[in-house]
């Protein structure tokens, strides 16, 4: 076995974590249609939003250092503009499950309003890495002005 590094900047590796991102994401959608359990669509979900936002980092070339929502977060702030509430969002899922910390590991059961959530913002961060690969293709700061005025109407 040969060892071989994650090339960041190859876009075949972020359209990689795109994909799974979107296969999560409709996974999610469909255990919600199907009436499962809100905990487990939330997992499924949560996973489909963390592949998201690697995507994300994954078109700036850039790879996140940590995979836990706020430090993921922080660096997509870096890259990109996105919504403050959208973000705070993102960032309180962390609360839930509670891995910032071993000594005080906590996992909290999911509810229907934070699959809900989880599921809202999968679909935002969605757009949102079309943007971005919109921008790294062009780096247009107006386009992304632009997307950030619709997803602040919502």
């Amino acid at each position: 076995m040969t060892d071989a590094e994650y090339g960041y900047a190859d876009e075949s590796l972020f359209e990689n974590d795109y994909r799974d991102a979107q296969a999560y994401h409709r996974r999610a959608l469909q255990f919600r249609s199907r009436g499962q359990m809100y905990s487990l669509v939330f997992n499924i979900a949560a996973i489909a939003l963390e592949r998201y936002l690697v995507a994300i980092c994954g078109v700036y070339g850039v790879e996140p250092m940590n995979h836990n929502f706020i430090s993921l977060m922080i660096t997509v702030e870096k890259l990109m503009t996105v919504p403050r509430e959208w973000s705070r969002d993102v960032k309180s899922l962390d609360q839930i499950f509670g891995i910032c910390f071993l000594d005080t590991y906590f996992h909290g059961t999911p509810t229907e309003a934070d699959a809900a959530k989880a599921l809202r913002l999968c679909d935002e961060a969605n757009r949102l890495f079309d943007r971005a690969r919109r921008e790294s293709a062009v780096g247009s700061r107006e386009t992304a002005r632009e997307d950030i005025n619709i997803l602040n109407k919502r």
